[in-house]
């Protein structure tokens, strides 16, 4: 099987070129040829849009895998004979233009006394009612459906530091999300700092008007204060999906990958590259869940008891797990190991040191764009794989999680997360993968399986309410 190269071939990167074609028959299949097969891109519709001056007018659209592949493709159009490029659309700014968010009122207002209750004077009484009874802020407002989701833009997918305006378009995606997933408005909030103390004291300051916050590409070690000074001091639930998110899909995963080769999270023997924020939470989400036996790595190695070189999360790792004080190579813990959970850097392992682990190995290599082992070239020694990216079965995508699990926290009306509705969520998850469809490619539903938001959102409900966080009775039939 041939290697990807990992350049999406999708939606992300095409084009639509408006194009006046004339020479007569055969001209259109010349441009086609030239898009799809000299450059090898994607060729969609090709589209008629009128005629002018002899010649055809068409919209052709192609998917060029790369922003580069999509510039010489259009150039070489600019090159050829009766050939005119009228116009070049990139899909994805199209999808772009004016944001993807707008603000529109539930009841349209029609006459004077719309007016006078939607706004003044009715609208006092309203006020009033808020505050001498603060909760009513749920019924009354937007508060019962409404979380923000704050970013200081450090840490913005795969492209870093690159602030607070550039990470909106992030933020938006979330929040459309959100909304088409679970039906949760979510707005968008990059601020302007990098500060931890003026990150907590500007979400504080506006955390009354939501009922819940969602933190986005906030860096690591800083994620980790804002998240838990957050959590300490307000009454609404705070969830840092880059953390929480993927640990609550990894251990969905994990839970059908254990089923998949006979096996139980307690025995697993598990190899975590990569203890950053993501890393960290889903190696103690997986201990919360039942697994004892784990060897995380940092840049420096072995994270064990003897380092003085840890942050605050690591030295919690560090007394908590590696038992056996483990101080060898990343390609020495792998051998008897049950399961890799790779949230680094590509190329961190090699396929040939799979040859080592247990029987029947999983490997989670989540690393993205590129895995930190490519999939084929595991092939051979593992018996279930999943990666971060959509090429392959089995991707590990926080979407499956966070708008249900905000869902079911909103609809309960929930103080704070805990590892309780995270390990629920999980295992609901889990569960949508019936026991005859479960296999190795199969291990988690599709994103766009309409069963998962509810799902979560039930059984974050139901574990609020369990361990007494829940604010809203339980509906009763």
């Amino acid at each position: 099987m041939a290697k990807k190269s990992f350049e999406s071939a999708g939606a992300s990167n095409s084009l639509t070129v408006r194009l006046k074609i004339g020479g007569g028959p055969g001209a259109i299949g010349k441009v086609a040829t030239l898009i799809g097969t000299t450059f090898k891109a994607d060729v969609g519709a090709m589209d008629i849009i009128g005629f002018e001056d002899g010649c055809t007018v068409r919209d052709i659209t192609f998917s060029a895998g790369t922003v580069e592949r999509g510039e010489e493709i259009v150039e070489a159009l600019r090159k050829m004979e009766n050939v005119e490029v009228v116009n070049v659309s990139d899909r994805t700014f199209l999808a772009h233009l004016g944001g993807k968010l707008v603000v529109r009122p539930r009841n349209p207002i029609r006459n004077r006394d719309d007016l006078s209750m939607v706004y003044t004077p009715g609208v006092a009484r309203v006020c009033l009612a808020i505050h001498k009874d603060p909760s009513k802020a749920y019924s009354l407002t937007m508060k019962k459906s409404t979380i923000a989701i704050i970013s200081d833009g450090s840490r913005v997918l795969g492209l870093g530091n690159i602030g607070a305006a550039a990470a909106m378009p992030v933020m938006e995606g979330k929040a459309v999300i959100y909304y088409e997933a679970a039906q949760v408005q979510a707005v968008p909030i990059c601020l302007d700092t990098q500060d931890t103390d003026e990150i907590v004291r500007v979400v504080k300051a506006i955390a009354p008007n939501y009922g819940g916050i969602h933190l986005e590409d906030i860096a690591s070690p800083r994620c980790w204060e804002v998240e838990q000074r957050l959590i300490n001091e307000l009454d609404i639930p705070v969830f840092h999906d880059d953390q929480h998110g993927t640990a609550v899909v990894v251990l969905a995963g994990a839970i059908n990958a254990a089923r998949v080769v006979g096996k139980q999270l307690r025995n697993l023997k598990v190899v975590a590259s990569g203890v950053g924020a993501a890393g960290m939470a889903c190696v103690k989400l997986l201990m919360a869940a039942g697994v004892r036996n784990v060897i995380g790595f940092n840049r420096g190695g072995a994270v064990h008891k003897g380092r003085t070189d840890l942050n605050e999360q690591e030295r919690w790792l560090a007394e908590h797990s590696n038992r056996k004080g483990f101080k060898g190579t990343l390609a020495e813990a792998l051998k008897g190991a049950d399961m890799f959970l790779g949230l680094s850097v590509p190329g961190v392992i090699k396929a040939e040191d799979l040859k080592a682990m247990n029987r029947d190995p999983i490997v989670f290599a989540l690393s993205n764009p590129e895995p930190e082992v490519l999939p084929e070239d595991a092939a051979p020694y593992v018996a279930v794989m999943a990666t971060g990216s959509s090429e392959y079965p089995n991707q590990v995508n926080n979407s499956l999680a966070f708008p249900g699990i905000f869902r079911g926290l909103l609809n309960c009306r929930a103080r704070k997360v805990t590892d309780e509705m995270k390990i629920e969520a999980a295992r609901a998850i889990a569960a949508l993968i019936p026991r005859d469809k479960l296999h190795a490619d199969c291990i988690l539903p599709g994103q766009f399986n309409e069963k998962v938001h509810q799902a979560v959102a039930e059984a974050v409900c139901r574990a609020a309410h369990e361990c007494g966080e829940a604010r809203r009775a339980k509906r009763t039939r």
